[in-house]
C-alpha cells in the first residue's frame, strides 16, 4: 500500500476513533486502537502522531489538546470537538444555490480551481438538493485566458497553495523578463492574485531582502520546499495581502513617487469610474496652468513605464503634468514615435523564422477544456465520498455509480481505489465507518454502518474555501441570479474569516456595477437596450440600440454580445464603455442563429480580432521578450529586436496599441496603418 494511502487512512480513522469516542483519549489508546497506528514502535507512532497532527491542523482540523500541569507525551489527552470538524450549517435560499450552481456551471473546465468548487459546493449545500445535479442555464459565457494554463503550471499552483498554508518556504528557478535570465530564488509564500488571465504570488524574496511579486508562468521547472520543517515563517503582521489585487499595473512594485495627469472632460468620468480606486481625481487649480475643461488625476506608481503607457493609450485625452521627467521622458517617446512612422523605418537582418521553421505557433483559443487544473487534496474529496455513501446507505442502501463519477469528476478506476480506502477506515475495535462496494451501475452500501461521523459536512479545507470564494468574486454582480453576494457573506460568516484574505484573491475589475443590473434585466425581460456608448478606439460617444442576448467574461473585461439595430448585426460592447443604459419599453423575439454568430467571435479569448486584418509590427529589443508571451513572432532579427503580427479589427484599434507600446512598437505595414499612428501621435 503506497504511502499516501496509509497516511489518509490513519488520519481518517484518526478523526473518526476521536468524533466516536466522545471523550478525551491518551496517546496509549490511539496508537492501540487506530488504524495505522498498532504495529508501529513507539518513536515512529511519536513522529507520525505528530506529523498527522500537524497535517489535519494545515487543513483546517485542529485536535483539541489537554496537558497536564506535569507529565510527558503519553499523559496528554487528545479530543476532537465536533466544531472542529463540521461545517455549520448554511441555510441558503433557492436563488443562492441556483447562483452558485450557475458559477460552477460556467466555470468548469475554464477555471483552475473548478475541481476544489465543486467538492466546496458539496459541502455547503449538504442537505439539499446537489447544485451539480442541472446544468446551468444562464445568459452568460465565460472565456477566460488560456495563457496560463498548462500542467506545468497545475502543479506550481498546487505545491503553492500547500505552501501558503502550511507557512513552508519554497525555492524555485525564475525567468525575468527585466534582466533576461533564470534564477534560483527562495521566497515566503504569502498570497496569491489572478489577475488580467494570470496568476501571481507575492512573497518575500530572500535573495532581495523584500516582498517581490513572481508571475507564475514565469516559474521554470518544479516548486519544492527549502527544509522539512512543519513551518518555515509567520508573515509579517503589519503585510496587507489585499494590497497587491487592488493596485493598478503600474503600481505593482516598490511605490516610486507620485504622479499627475491631466484628463479631458470626454474621459474623466471613465477614469474615475474605472480607476478611482488607484489615485485622486479633483478639478484643476489656476497654479495647474492647465487650459481646456477636465480633471487632474493624482496617482502613486511604481512602474514609469506602465503609467506612460497607460496615459498615452488615452490619446489627446490625458497629458501627464508631473513629475517634470516623467513628462519629458511622454514627450520623448511620442516624439520616437512619430520620428519612426514619419519616413521609412529600417530593420535589422532576419536571422530567423519561426513559423516558417516549423518552431512556433499562432495563439490558438481555449478548447473549452483548460490543463490549468488544480486537483483537491484526496483527503476532502475521500471525506465528500464517504457523506454521499452514508447518506444512500440511510435511505436505499445504494446509489447510482454515474452519479458520483459526475459530481466527483473522477474516473471508475479512482472511484474503486476511494472505496478501498474507506472500507478499511475504523473508529477503533475492529469496527468500521462503512462497507461499500460497486456492483454494475450502482454502489451498493452496507445499510448496518457501524458510525455516521461522516455524516455531516466537514469544515471546508482552505483549498476548498479559497476556490469557493475565488468563484463568487470572479463573477461580481454578473450572474443574472441575485443570490452570490448574499451567498458569499453567509459562507465567510460559517468559515470565520475571509479566505480572500488568506491565500487567493480575485483582483477587482473595473466597476461597471452601475449598468450591469440594468443589463441583465433586459436580458431577462426580452427588451431592447438603449445606451449611451464611449467608442474608446475611435474618441467618440455613440447612442445605439440593441437586442440585448448575453453578458461574456474576456480577459479585458464583460461584455454584451447583442443585436445591434443600427448596424444590422451581432456586436459585442464593453460594459465598462457604457455611460448609461436604458430599458425601453419594446419587446424582441430572439433571431434565429445569433447566439451561435455570438458564440463563434473567439477573438474574446485572447483579444485579438482573427478574422480582420493582420499588421506587421517591429518591437524593440528592449521589449521582444515582453511581446513573445503574448504576440506571434514571425522574423528574429540580428539586433535582438524582433517582428511580430499583430491581427486587428480597426486602424483605431491598432493606433492604440502601438501608443501602450510607448515607442518600442513599430508598424511596418500596412501603410494605412502607418499614417494612423502618425496621424494620431502627430497633434500632440
Amino acid at each position: 500500500m503506497a504511502k499516501d494511502t496509509e497516511k489518509l487512512i490513519r488520519q481518517l480513522s484518526l478523526i473518526s476513533f476521536l468524533m466516536a469516542n466522545r471523550r478525551p483519549v491518551s496517546a496509549l489508546e490511539i496508537k492501540r486502537e487506530v488504524e495505522g497506528y498498532s504495529s508501529m514502535n513507539e518513536d515512529a507512532f511519536a513522529r507520525r502522531f505528530y506529523a498527522d497532527r500537524a497535517e489535519l491542523e494545515s487543513l483546517g482540523i485542529s485536535l483539541q489538546v489537554d496537558k497536564p500541569a506535569e507529565g510527558f507525551f503519553e499523559a496528554e489527552l487528545y479530543a476532537l470537538p465536533p466544531e472542529n470538524y463540521y461545517l455549520p450549517a448554511i441555510e441558503f435560499s433557492d436563488s443562492e444555490l441556483a447562483a452558485l450552481r450557475t458559477a460552477l456551471g460556467l466555470l468548469d473546465g475554464e477555471f483552475a480551481y473548478a475541481e476544489p468548487l465543486r467538492l466546496a459546493l458539496q459541502q455547503v449545500s449538504w442537505g439539499r438538493p446537489s447544485p451539480l445535479t442541472e446544468e446551468a442555464e444562464a445568459p452568460i459565457d465565460v472565456k477566460l485566458s488560456t495563457a496560463g494554463s498548462g500542467r506545468e503550471l497545475s502543479q506550481r499552483l498546487a505545491k503553492i497553495e500547500t505552501a501558503i498554508s502550511r507557512r513552508k518556504t519554497i525555492e524555485f528557478s525564475y525567468y525575468s523578463l527585466q534582466r533576461d535570465e533564470v534564477s534560483d530564488r527562495k521566497v515566503n509564500p504569502y498570497h496569491l492574485v489572478f489577475r488580467d488571465g494570470q496568476f501571481y504570488l507575492i512573497g518575500y524574496s530572500h535573495e532581495r531582502d523584500q516582498v517581490r511579486v513572481f508571475r507564475l508562468s514565469r516559474i521554470r521547472g518544479k516548486v519544492s520546499y527549502a527544509t522539512k520543517a512543519e513551518h518555515d515563517f509567520t508573515a509579517p503582521e503589519d503585510f496587507d495581502r489585499r494590497d497587491y489585487g487592488k493596485r493598478a499595473d503600474w503600481q505593482m512594485g516598490e511605490i516610486a513617487g507620485r504622479a499627475r495627469i491631466f484628463l479631458r472632460e470626454r474621459i474623466a468620468w471613465l477614469v474615475e469610474r474605472d480607476f478611482g480606486r488607484h489615485g485622486e481625481l479633483r478639478k484643476p487649480k489656476k497654479a495647474d496652468g492647465i487650459r481646456g475643461r477636465g480633471s487632474v488625476f493624482e496617482t502613486e506608481y511604481a512602474s514609469s513605464r506602465q503609467l506612460i503607457s497607460w496615459v498615452l493609450s488615452w490619446r489627446e485625452n490625458a497629458r501627464l503634468l508631473e513629475p517634470p521627467e516623467l513628462a519629458a521622458d511622454a514627450d520623448e517617446r511620442l516624439a520616437l514615435l512619430r520620428d519612426r512612422h514619419r519616413r521609412d523605418f529600417e530593420v535589422a537582418e532576419t536571422v530567423r523564422r519561426p513559423l516558417a521553421d516549423g518552431n512556433g505557433s499562432r495563439p490558438r483559443s481555449s478548447n473549452g477544456r483548460s490543463e490549468s487544473v488544480i486537483r483537491p487534496e484526496r483527503f476532502a474529496r475521500l471525506v465528500t465520498l464517504a457523506g454521499l455513501l452514508i447518506g444512500a446507505a440511510r435511505d436505499e442502501g445504494s446509489l447510482p455509480t454515474r452519479r458520483v463519477l459526475e459530481e466527483l469528476n473522477i474516473s471508475l478506476d479512482e472511484l474503486r481505489e476511494d472505496l478501498d480506502v474507506l472500507n478499511v477506515v475504523n473508529f477503533g475495535g475492529g469496527t468500521y465507518v462503512l462497507y461499500a462496494e460497486i456492483d454494475g451501475d450502482r454502489i451498493e452500501v452496507d445499510p448496518d454502518t457501524y458510525g455516521d461521523n461522516f455524516a455531516r459536512p466537514a469544515r471546508l479545507l482552505p483549498l476548498e474555501a479559497k476556490a469557493l470564494v475565488a468563484a463568487i468574486d470572479l463573477f461580481g454582480d454578473h450572474l443574472p441570479q441575485s443570490g452570490l453576494q448574499s451567498a458569499r457573506r453567509k459562507i465567510v460568516g460559517a468559515l470565520g474569516h475571509d479566505p480572500s484574505e488568506e491565500g487567493l484573491e480575485i483582483a477587482p475589475g473595473r466597476d461597471d456595477s452601475s449598468v450591469v443590473r440594468t443589463v441583465n434585466e433586459a436580458i431577462r425581460r426580452h427588451r431592447v437596450l438603449e445606451l449611451q456608448y464611449y467608442k474608446e478606439n475611435e474618441d467618440e460617444f455613440s447612442k445605439r440600440e440593441v437586442e440585448p442576448y448575453q453578458l461574456v467574461s474576456g480577459p479585458e473585461g464583460w461584455y454584451l454580445g447583442c443585436f445591434d439595430l443600427d448596424r444590422t448585426d451581432t456586436r459585442h460592447f464593453r460594459l465598462d464603455r457604457m455611460k448609461e443604459a436604458v430599458i425601453s419599453e419594446r419587446e424582441f423575439e430572439h433571431r434565429e442563429g445569433v447566439e451561435q454568430k455570438l458564440a463563434e467571435q473567439e477573438w474574446l479569448v485572447h483579444g485579438e480580432v482573427t478574422s480582420a486584418g493582420v499588421a506587421r509590427v517591429w518591437v524593440s529589443p528592449a521589449r521582444a521578450r515582453w511581446l513573445r508571451e503574448e504576440r506571434t513572432v514571425v522574423e528574429e532579427l540580428d539586433d535582438g529586436a524582433v517582428v511580430v503580427e499583430l491581427p486587428y479589427g480597426s486602424n483605431d484599434w491598432l493606433v492604440r496599441e502601438v501608443l501602450k507600446g510607448v515607442g518600442d512598437l513599430v508598424v511596418l505595414e500596412p501603410s494605412e496603418a502607418r499614417e494612423a499612428v502618425l496621424k494620431a501621435v502627430g497633434s500632440r
